[in-house]
């Protein structure tokens, strides 16, 4: 089913609040309203004594009315936050829906700021508006920025690999571990930890994408000359094997090799799932659209949690990225990209799912309904790729399931 119509998501903003926690180097300063600085405050949390490395340069009544020059008054917000942040060597100008409407052109005012603040400080701007951007797609954005400025790759350079999409620096730690094991490399990953970290690329890099999400920086790095290895994604101990083995192959790796270093958290992700599938077997489980990760967590409730799946809804649906998800699931699951959230809820309360993956706006009213709810911002937030993530995936699912059996009230 295509969709159109009334969406429950959040903007492209939000991303900021894992992105800026990767790259300590980095400051996103959101170009927006007073309404985008207090999102972003109380979706991250920050307690006023914090040093967050984001903030918003609010447009004011002043500015929407033209009687402000935007841009010096943006330049006088980004001389005063470099004078006062002087570690800051990566400063990203973040467009929202103010900006978009008064069609302040971001980019022109990072190519200005960066001729003056270089090489000291790299600039860059994207749109993490919510007039166009879901809350996953801002990530999207900010590293389809990134590659521009990605050095080309030698003329005589070996081949390499490129992980695409944020992962917690544990997960980025583990998976190194295992390539170096497999002989595979050079690899880097895409954000870097440090802001003049990127990787070079060209024709002999191999990409390999963490999130199903990445549609722009896919598209931005294949036209660097990278090559694209198609794999489910890193969820679960079967996710996880059949994206390792894809680079393995790409690389030439043996399978005797490839099964010498694998097996071993193989099987500790069969153990730490194992404990939840009494919890979760036979369980109907139902997607609404948010984070494009719902295919994936699909696959991986389904077949190694023995989860029905009532519908699989997402915000878009990459077909090429998402065919080797498809390719592991049953063809008679519905299937929703876009939302028009009044008749996706008539069909959600019709099944009566066991669990409800969804936005935190729709969670309260189904909980009020008696259906058990799972919030999916909460899958983007936590460590949940690898093999030694798999347990604390399922966990994920199955503590909503059992909060709904401890509440529930004899008669």
């Amino acid at each position: 089913m295509r969709q159109r119509g009334q969406r429950e998501v959040f903007c492209g903003l939000t991303s900021i609040i894992w992105l800026h926690r990767k790259m300590p180097d980095a400051f996103f300063l959101i170009v927006g309203s007073r309404t985008c600085a207090h999102l972003m405050q109380s979706a991250a949390g920050v307690m006023i004594f914090a040093e967050p490395r984001f903030a918003t340069a609010v447009i004011d009544e002043r500015d929407l009315a033209g009687m402000a020059d935007l841009h010096e008054e943006l330049d006088r917000v980004v001389e005063r936050l470099l004078a006062r942040r002087p570690e800051i060597r990566m400063l990203v100008l973040v467009g929202s829906c103010p900006s978009e409407v008064i069609k302040l052109d971001l980019g022109k005012a990072a190519e200005r700021l960066g001729a003056r603040h270089a090489p000291a400080v790299r600039m860059l701007s994207y749109s993490g508006s919510g007039i166009e951007t879901t809350f996953t797609e801002g990530e999207d954005r900010f590293l389809a920025a990134l590659v521009p400025q990605m050095p080309a790759e030698a003329q005589d350079a070996p081949p390499s690999l490129i992980v695409a999409g944020c992962l917690a620096d544990v997960v980025e730690d583990q998976f190194r571990r295992i390539f170096e094991a497999l002989g595979i490399g050079p690899v880097a990953f895409l954000p870097p930890r440090s802001a003049g970290a990127l990787p070079s690329v060209g024709p002999q890099t191999r990409l390999l994408l963490a999130q199903p999400y990445l549609a722009e920086t896919a598209r931005a790095l294949q036209g660097r000359g990278a090559q694209l290895l198609a794999a489910p994604f890193p969820l679960g101990e079967q996710g996880t094997t059949a994206w390792l083995l894809a680079a393995a192959d790409a690389f030439g790796v043996t399978r005797e090799r490839f099964a010498a270093v694998t097996d071993p958290g193989r099987a500790r992700a069969r153990t730490a799932v194992a404990r939840y599938r009494p919890m979760l077997e036979g369980k109907r489980l139902f997607f609404f659209p948010d984070s494009q990760l719902e295919p994936s967590m699909a696959r991986f409730l389904h077949r190694e949690l023995g989860c029905e799946i009532a519908e699989i809804g997402s915000p878009f649906l990459h077909r090429t990225h998402l065919a080797p998800e498809f390719a592991l699931l049953p063809d008679t699951i519905p299937i929703s990209e876009g939302q028009d959230v009044d008749r996706q809820l008539d069909r959600c309360r019709a099944e009566r799912p066991d669990l409800t993956v969804c936005g935190m706006g729709l969670a309260n009213p189904l909980e009020a309904e008696g259906l058990a709810t799972k919030w999916s911002i909460e899958l983007v937030f936590t460590p949940v790729q690898g093999f030694d993530q798999a347990g604390d995936l399922a966990g994920l699912f199955a503590r909503p399931l059992q909060r709904a059996e401890r509440l529930k009230v004899g008669i």
